[in-house]
């Protein structure tokens, strides 16, 4: 019960973090109201912008100097913010330690864990013109998610104080995207209009286009979590991939272009071939690049969800001629123990 419960609240959650819904500004800017007014403030102007990344590079009248993005740890609002937030989850928790701390930490694995790891995937990549800051964690759903569960799941009893804390904080993160509270003014950032993950949420993916977009042009390219450049989508030459520093975006442009027309159009030279032990009925061939290190084309040893086997490619240094004996080193076998192998994945 515990886990059906907690699974259909994490749904809700992880909705309101990846949805592409405009904002509910009415909602948003009585929630970070509230949140001011408990901490001692009054009420901001508010400033709304298309993209995190026309947040950070905007400054907005009313702004002190020193409330740059690069300063964002430094500024009083959100250190003020974040203490608020840290008393509420410390008087919480130390009622869980008396009254349900099995249920706490079974509701801490089933939500606050796997939001996080989704928000960092899909939503942190759009902040990457920003300074890393401990303000972005406040605003995680993960936390709100896992004390909503600890109140309708376990019975955690809250004052009416936590309750009205925690219901503001749950109101921003249901109504709107990112935010970057200063003295006078916050400025709110609207959600994305299109975002495309895979695996429900695991990792930004989208093979036809840019993986999030935000209605000012601000977009970012991903392939399977790995972010990538636009090229990679519309055009991955084996130029391009010589010339790419990063490893990561050079597997996704090669499995772009397929390993079979990359090693075709590279002009990789086969070095050998052989039937591969650990995934009979295929083989294992290897290819000279050229450089200083060589190319081992292998075919998965377990189906793809549509059947299928993907064909990928592996690095190898350049003293192997044996592709049993490449194949073995990537699993850090020798090509005897390798050639033991019942069926590798």
């Amino acid at each position: 019960m515990v886990r059906h419960e907690a699974a259909a609240i994490r749904e809700q959650w992880l909705g309101h973090a990846l949805s592409t819904r405009p904002a509910d500004r009415p909602a948003a800017e009585a929630a970070i109201s509230g949140l001011y007014r408990l901490i001692g403030l009054s009420p901001p102007r508010f400033h709304w912008v298309a993209s995190p990344a026309a947040a950070v590079e905007t400054m907005p009248p009313g702004a002190a100097h020193s409330e740059t993005v690069q300063r964002l740890d430094a500024w009083p609002v959100p250190t003020r913010l974040r203490a608020l937030r840290a008393e509420l989850c410390a008087a919480v928790d130390l009622r869980i330690e008396r009254e349900r701390q099995p249920i706490a930490q079974e509701l801490y694995r089933l939500l606050w864990l796997p939001l996080v790891q989704s928000i960092n995937a899909c939503l942190l990549p759009a902040l990457d013109r920003t300074h890393p800051s401990r303000w972005y964690e406040t605003q995680y759903v993960s936390w709100i998610a896992h004390y909503d569960a600890l109140r309708r799941v376990a019975g955690v009893s809250f004052t009416a104080g936590q309750l009205h804390q925690l219901g503001l904080w749950a109101r921003v993160a249901a109504s709107a995207h990112w935010w970057w509270p200063r003295q006078h003014v916050c400025v709110v950032s609207e959600r994305p209009v299109a975002l495309h993950t895979e695996e429900h949420g695991a990792r930004l993916h989208n093979p036809d286009g840019p993986a999030i977009r935000y209605a000012d042009g601000w977009q970012v390219n991903a392939l399977h979590g790995t972010r990538v450049p636009a090229w990679v989508l519309t055009d991955p030459t084996p130029e391009r991939i010589a010339d790419e520093p990063n490893v990561e975006v050079r597997r996704c442009a090669i499995e772009r272009l397929g390993w079979s027309a990359y090693v075709e159009r590279a002009g990789l030279r086969l070095v050998a071939r052989a039937p591969d032990p650990g995934n009979p009925g295929f083989e294992l061939r290897l290819f000279d690049s050229g450089g200083s290190s060589r190319v081992l084309l292998a075919v998965n040893g377990s189906l793809e969800r549509d059947g299928s086997r993907r064909q990928y490619g592996l690095t190898v240094p350049p003293y192997f001629g044996d592709p049993v004996a490449a194949a073995g080193w990537t699993y850090g076998l020798s090509a005897e123990q390798y050639s033991r192998l019942l069926r590798r994945t």
